[in-house]
């Protein structure tokens, strides 16, 4: 029995073909989109577990795939990138996307990343358990944050992991390698930037939000 479908968005089928071989070996079923395009097309039609996504497309690019996938879906996005487009990296965890792999990369690193936001995403609370910050009220059950104003903001599911662990720790420091084993898995093997992202677009979308930087350490949600 498949494990459920993984819908890779990559142009250069030599990569599908060898990403293919070792997801199916791990019981999943692959469907492949030539193109941001066709990736929508599928998505739409076959509601994946997980998507790998080329951030160098033709067309509609990756960015824009992620972000679109995004507006509907907490789906978990893993995407694949070339070394010389950090910005487009940065951008698209900023949109969305859970982690990313750097191409040339190895299969076997890209089956363990999707078991891993797999896991991740299958791991997440759904009590109602409810958080307060500074006049922010954090509901899990709901998967979103009420400001001082009383304005609804659903964060992205990592965004929403993170401010809730960061919530749970109020007035201690928490480093960057802490929150990344308690938010993205001890077997996370990305940068620590990657919190620094999300950190800003928590900022961003929650204004006044009380995330402090500890230079050179991590961060701190400031006790009222």
């Amino acid at each position: 029995m498949s494990r459920g479908t993984i819908l890779l968005i990559e142009d250069h089928d030599e990569i599908a073909d060898l990403v293919r071989l070792y997801v199916e070996r791990e019981g999943f079923s692959l469907v492949h989109a030539r193109s941001g395009e066709e990736g929508l097309d599928l998505f739409a039609r076959r509601v994946p577990r997980a998507v790998l996504l080329d951030l160098g497309l033709p067309g509609i690019d990756g960015v824009e795939v992620a972000r679109s996938i995004r507006a509907v879906s907490d789906v978990p996005i893993l995407m694949l990138t070339a070394r010389e487009t950090e910005t487009d990296t940065i951008i698209g965890l900023e949109v969305g996307a859970d982690d990313y792999v750097t191409k040339p990369f190895s299969p076997r690193e890209v089956v363990a990343r999707i078991e891993a936001v797999l896991r991740r995403s299958e791991e997440r609370s759904v009590s109602r358990d409810v958080l307060s910050v500074s006049g922010f009220t954090i509901d899990a059950g709901r998967r979103e944050v009420v400001t001082p104003a009383n304005d609804v903001v659903r964060p992205t599911a990592r965004e929403f992991e993170l401010l809730w662990y960061l919530a749970e720790h109020t007035g201690l420091v928490l480093s960057r390698s802490q929150i990344l084993e308690a938010v993205w898995g001890f077997d996370y093997l990305g940068e620590t930037r990657t919190v620094d992202v999300h950190v800003r677009q928590l900022r961003k979308k929650l204004d006044g939000i009380p995330i402090e930087t500890i230079w050179g350490v991590g961060y701190r949600v400031e006790s009222e």
